[in-house]
């Protein structure tokens, strides 16, 4: 894991200063990797860490709570994938209104120049910075003369641009194959197993209930996903979020049936990724039905996770 450092003034003073990018990096997506690439290859280059600068909350949130965005991933899964990308360290800037009130050009030279010391900076092809965005690459290289900037170019999937928004759209669609390709890896959720009212074991099909706090999840619907228990590998399986209209249920729940079976998880973390989509939400006629229909949704399983 990559060292969390709680602000810029808490940077340290002593030490090479390291090689900078600057974003939200919600998802880790393969456009975030691609940018980090360049960072981290500059950054082994020089001897210098890499160094992600980041705020938190979000700007967005603070600035324009009613258009919040859910997140792709959780603050902890977001700084994992950071560290397995390379990174060094994380700095975390507190976003406040007053914050957000400094002009670009306090930005560059008191943040990127003074306090991180700043040897070399990676930014995306979008970067902005200051108050109402209003600083760009242009003037940054005109505030701080002796600064290397690289700035990435878009990451693309044939004429697709990889971003955040659009991965947002894909998993709240229920298109997780296409926001697969996009990250680069499952979107996926964690939870923890809760008891419920063992119905998929009356029907031949046990499931764990899934109680998550993850704020962007698919659309209703069945998925053929991998499952890990306690961080362990890679297990088969099939998901249903939904309401279970069958039951008349009136709440939405993730249930979880491992296609080789399981041990007892109540109590255990579960990590769900979701691999591909096998059919929305449905009423069956009855129980009969429903346990045909998951037979066929096994079998798709079994088929969409041989491929993926």
């Amino acid at each position: 894991m990559p060292e969390v450092i709680a602000g810029s003034a808490a940077y340290p003073l002593d030490g090479l200063g390291p090689v900078v990018t600057i974003g939200n990096f919600d998802g880790v997506h393969l456009g975030h990797r691609h940018l980090l690439e360049r960072l981290v290859a500059r950054a082994r280059q020089a001897g210098a860490p890499a160094v992600v600068y980041t705020f938190e909350p979000s700007p967005r949130s603070v600035l324009a709570p009613s258009q919040v965005l859910p997140r792709i991933l959780s603050w902890s899964d977001k700084v994992q994938l950071l560290g397995q990308a390379g990174v060094d360290a994380v700095v975390v800037e507190p976003f406040t209104r007053s914050f957000a009130q400094h002009p670009a050009e306090w930005f560059a030279t008191e943040v990127l120049g003074h306090r991180l010391r700043t040897r070399a900076l990676v930014v995306g092809y979008d970067f902005r910075f200051g108050r109402a965005r209003a600083g760009d690459v242009a003037l940054l290289r005109e505030l701080l003369p002796a600064l290397p900037v690289e700035q990435v170019e878009a990451a693309r999937i044939g004429d697709q641009v990889v971003s955040s928004s659009t991965i947002r759209e894909r998993v709240s669609a229920g298109d997780v194959a296409l926001a697969r390709e996009l990250l680069g890896r499952c979107h996926f959720v964690r939870g923890t197993v809760v008891p419920g009212d063992q119905r998929g074991r009356t029907i031949g099909f046990p499931t764990a209930n899934v109680e998550t706090e993850a704020q962007l999840l698919p659309a209703r619907g069945v998925y053929a996903v991998r499952v890990q228990v306690d961080g362990g590998p890679d297990l088969d399986g099939v998901a249903n979020l939904g309401v279970r209209p069958t039951f008349d249920g009136d709440h939405v729940l993730l249930e979880v049936h491992l296609i080789e079976g399981a041990p007892d998880l109540y109590g255990r973390e579960l990590r769900v990724g979701f691999v591909g989509r096998i059919r929305g939400e449905q009423r069956f006629p009855d129980a009969d039905a429903l346990v045909a229909r998951i037979r066929q949704d096994v079998d798709a399983a079994r088929a969409l996770l041989a491929d993926a």
